[in-house]
């Protein structure tokens, strides 16, 4: 499936979901007798991206990441939790061999394909500039050759500060951008591209949200690919520079999750 290109000197925008394992999808988003073995296939050819958290729990092995990448078309991208080894830890300045095992497990294999790498910390972690400093040094700009983007999901209200974002913004990471009542929103660019996780989906539409709502977050993307923005969203602090245009990547996670497909294949018709 094409990448959506707003503008040809516009960022790619990538409209993916959360996994591709879950009963309810069946019926609703994959055709009924589609053998379980075909369901990354066929997500991969519905959507643009798909945000990996099996990560997150274990570690996986260099096969099974080629395997995902010769099952998926070109252009498809995965982004990918980091380990929780690495983020839920009392002290984050510790955790130099948890980064390196996840870093060199075999995530090299996806080649192009390797999106994001996006590292999650609990909502009870507070922000404390020297401890997360240390943390962010440890990050790698590659592996195996292959230029890595990190992605910052940060749940406590204490990171919504301009200490945090200079840290951020001095590595060159994404703070996800939270839509959700659960954990803080914060919409400054502290990188060169976006990263949004959309968290309000409901049972009520047939597709997760109002499609006026879908109509507002597809204007959003466009404009965060294009370099203008947050707009309407509210900022902690004023951007170190003007945004420029840069790739977007959006994922309908949680909430009502049956809806999840459904949400991000309306948002690519809409892109």
């Amino acid at each position: 499936m094409p990448q959506a290109h707003p503008h040809p000197k516009d960022g790619a925008i990538r409209i993916g979901i959360g996994g591709w394992t879950y009963d309810p999808w069946r019926g609703a988003f994959y055709p009924d007798k589609l053998p379980h073995a075909r369901e990354l296939e066929y997500a991969s050819r519905q959507l643009t991206a798909i945000e990996i958290n099996g990560t997150y729990y274990s570690t996986q092995k260099p096969a099974t990441f080629a395997k995902w990448r010769d099952e998926t078309p070109e252009g498809f991208v995965f982004s990918l939790k980091a380990s929780r080894y690495a983020t839920n830890r009392r002290e984050l300045a510790g955790a130099q061999d948890s980064i390196h095992r996840f870093v060199h497990s075999g995530i090299a294999e996806l080649g192009p394909k390797l999106g994001p790498i996006v590292w999650q910390f609990a909502p009870t972690k507070v922000f404390d500039a020297d401890d997360f400093g240390a943390f962010l040094a440890l990050l790698p700009d590659k592996v195996d050759g292959l230029p890595l983007r990190h992605v910052l999901d940060v749940r406590h209200a204490s990171f919504a500060c301009e200490e945090y974002l200079e840290l951020a913004r001095r590595l060159g990471a994404a703070t996800v951008y939270t839509d959700s009542e659960d954990y803080p929103s914060i919409a400054d660019r502290t990188a060169g591209f976006v990263y949004a996780r959309l968290m309000r989906a409901s049972t009520a539409y047939k597709a997760g949200y109002a499609p006026k709502a879908l109509d507002a977050w597809a204007e959003r993307l466009r404009g965060w690919a294009g370099g203008t923005g947050p707009a309407d969203l509210p900022l902690v602090g004023a951007p170190a520079k003007k945004a420029r245009p840069g790739d977007v990547y959006a994922f309908f996670i949680n909430g009502a999750k049956e809806r999840a497909p459904m949400a991000a294949r309306a948002m690519i018709e809409r892109l």
